[in-house]
């Protein structure tokens, strides 16, 4: 009879660990989803170690950053700078041409649009002449910072780990203002040109625009976690929902490692992790969702080649 009792103990005690869990993930995600300006580039922003690199790749960009200014070479200042400022200039007029495919316009109008970009090309070019100095001090940097990472100090020196991480998060601040001043341009060009179009014409525009990768990576990590929560709630495949959650957290965990100097805290993160493993190795994990009656109507038509008994049992 005690060791009864304890069976439904353990048994209850894992459905509530599961919903628990389940609805975090849910509500989690839900969130999300119900937040228009909500964005993971805060997190990507933030991550230190292995991943870093990775995740702030995947970051949306003014123009060409990464592959201009912000790439350690021994191009001159004013060539990086000319061609970040063609690339931000491209985006804008291929930001002309879908609209104008979209809702096609008259040669007045056309002839405004096009007005009114060339005005954003000459703020353009005065803004990045009054950050001449800074820019060339910035390229500095970026080259000091890839020597010290070639250095082998950088991955055996706490010091010297902390320092890159450090001078990391100064430059992607520093880069970061300068492309936030440059997109409000873009963000002002757009505007103006909207002013032109009529509200349905505007609304055709906003759903004709193409989403950047990491709209669709946040859409997809968040519809995996309303997913993921549900099914734990439900009970339904949990062993692989458990580990679907596990994996998510585990990536989380990867981006901000303990043993990285200025990592956050995640010990959150490790808590829910031990407990999904648990949800997904204790096979009674699902006895009290949906997965009962499924193993229950498996093993009656023999699909999984076991027997009802062997499954009560």
């Amino acid at each position: 009879m005690a060791l009864l009792r304890s069976s439904i103990v353990a048994v209850a005690a894992l459905a509530f660990l599961r919903i628990v869990v389940g609805m975090h993930f849910f509500l989690e995600g839900m969130s999300h989803l119900r937040d228009p300006n909500w964005s993971s580039a805060g997190f990507r922003k933030a991550a230190v170690g292995p991943l870093a690199e990775q995740l702030r790749a995947g970051l949306p960009q003014t123009g060409n950053w990464s592959t201009t200014l912000g790439l350690a070479d021994d191009r001159p200042v004013a060539e990086v700078a000319g061609l970040w400022k063609q690339s931000v200039i491209d985006s804008w007029k291929k930001d002309l041409q879908l609209r104008c495919r979209v809702v096609p316009l008259e040669a007045a109008a056309r002839a405004a649009a096009e007005k009114h970009l060339a005005t954003a090309e000459g703020e353009l070019t005065d803004y990045l002449g009054s950050i001449d100095d800074s820019l060339t001090d910035y390229r500095l940097e970026v080259q000091r910072l890839a020597e010290m990472e070639r250095s082998p100090a950088s991955s055996e020196v706490p010091f010297a780990r902390d320092r890159i991480t450090k001078k990391r998060r100064e430059l992607a601040g520093q880069a970061a203002g300068w492309m936030n001043d440059v997109a409000a341009i873009g963000v002002k060009l757009t505007g103006v040109w909207n002013d032109a179009l009529q509200p349905a014409d505007q609304s055709r525009v906003a759903a004709a625009a193409v989403p950047t990768s990491l709209w669709k990576t946040d859409r997809f990590v968040s519809w995996s976690l309303v997913t993921i929560g549900a099914c734990l709630v439900l009970g339904l495949l949990v062993p692989f929902n458990a580990m679907g959650g596990v994996c998510f957290l585990a990536s989380v965990i990867a981006a901000q490692p303990f043993w990285v100097p200025g990592a956050q805290a995640t010990y959150d993160q490790w808590v829910e992790l031990a407990a999904l493993l648990v949800l997904a190795a204790v096979p009674i994990g699902g006895w009290s969702g949906i997965d009962y009656f499924l193993r229950n109507w498996c093993a009656g038509w023999g699909c999984c080649g076991l027997k009802s008994d062997e499954v009560r049992g």
